[in-house]
Order: C-alpha cells, then sequence, then structure tokens
C-alpha cells in the first residue's frame, strides 16, 4: 500500500496511553511512510489538570515504545518537545500532520508559525474522538481522575478508590 505522505508528524503528552492515543498513532502510520512523534517534556504539563498524576517522560516514552514495538513500527523517530510547536516550526521536510478534532487548533497554531517562517503548511489530517461511555471522549485527564480505565470503561467507586466498600 502506498502512503499518501514521505514525513508526518504526531504529537502530544500519551499519558496513560489508551485508545485515543493509539488511534491516533495507527493513523499517522497509515499516511505517512516516516512518523515523527512529539512527546511532551515534563516542564510543559505542569498546568494539565491531576498534573501530579501524568506519568514522568520516561515512562510515557517507554510505553510508546512498547506501542510501537508490539504493531511492527519501525519508520519513527521520538522526539522530546518544550512548547506547543515544539520541531514542527523548523523541519522543512514535513508534509502532514495528524490530529484529532480536539487538537486541531494546534494544527492550525502550528501552520500559522510555519508560515511565518516561510514553510510549506503541513496538510492536516484529523481523526474522531474515541468515545468513552461516561462522555464524548477517552481522556488521559478521566483515567488520572480515576473515572475510567484506558479503555473507555467507567471505574467503580470501589475501583477508584482502591479500598473494600
Amino acid at each position: 500500500m502506498r502512503k499518501k505522505f514521505r514525513k508526518v508528524i504526531v504529537g502530544g503528552t500519551f499519558d496513560r496511553l489508551h485508545l485515543g492515543h493509539k488511534a491516533l498513532l495507527r493513523r499517522a502510520f497509515e499516511v505517512g511512510r516516516y512518523v515523527y512523534v512529539g512527546l511532551t517534556s515534563d516542564e510543559m504539563i505542569r498546568d494539565k489538570p491531576y498534573a501530579e498524576k501524568i506519568l514522568p517522560y520516561e515512562l510515557r516514552l517507554r510505553d510508546l515504545l512498547k506501542f510501537m514495538e508490539v504493531n511492527g513500527y519501525k519508520n519513527y523517530r521520538i522526539i522530546k518537545i518544550h512548547n506547543a510547536v515544539g520541531f514542527a516550526g523548523e523541519m522543512k521536510s514535513l508534509e502532514a500532520i495528524v490530529v484529532s478534532e480536539e487538537t486541531y487548533k494546534g494544527a492550525l497554531l502550528i501552520n500559522r508559525v510555519r508560515g511565518e517562517k516561510g514553510l510549506t503548511p503541513l496538510e492536516i489530517v484529523t481523526i474522531p474522538l474515541v468515545k468513552s461511555s461516561l462522555g464524548p471522549k477517552i481522556s488521559s485527564t478521566l483515567i488520572r481522575a480515576g473515572l475510567i480505565d484506558p479503555f473507555g470503561r467507567p471505574l467503580q467507586w470501589k475501583e477508584r478508590r482502591g479500598k473494600d466498600v
């Protein structure tokens, strides 16, 4: 199967790798021959909800690498990013960015920065949000809050507390 793009980018915190993250990564590998994954630094996540529960960079990196191995992905590079634009604002050879409906605005910001630097804007490939049984999407925030598991299933009060009721 011929890939549509030579080089694509996808980025995020990838905390508690869940079905939404996996759908995003799979789509990047479906459309791109080579995938650059921007992984947010620990400094970048300080203001996120439940930031104190976000896994450290090294553990998030380990989980991404394991996902790549399990799925047989070989043509990729994971790069630590320190701001919302990361290396996407510098790398001339990128052709596309894969985002979710929720992170679409980030792709617009990246394209604006690229335009200011005289770089070609990236084609934006958008995937729908992966639904959770508790709401419109599976999110790491809901997982960190102890409300759902990485598959979007609600956790019972007993499971959230880790205690016998």
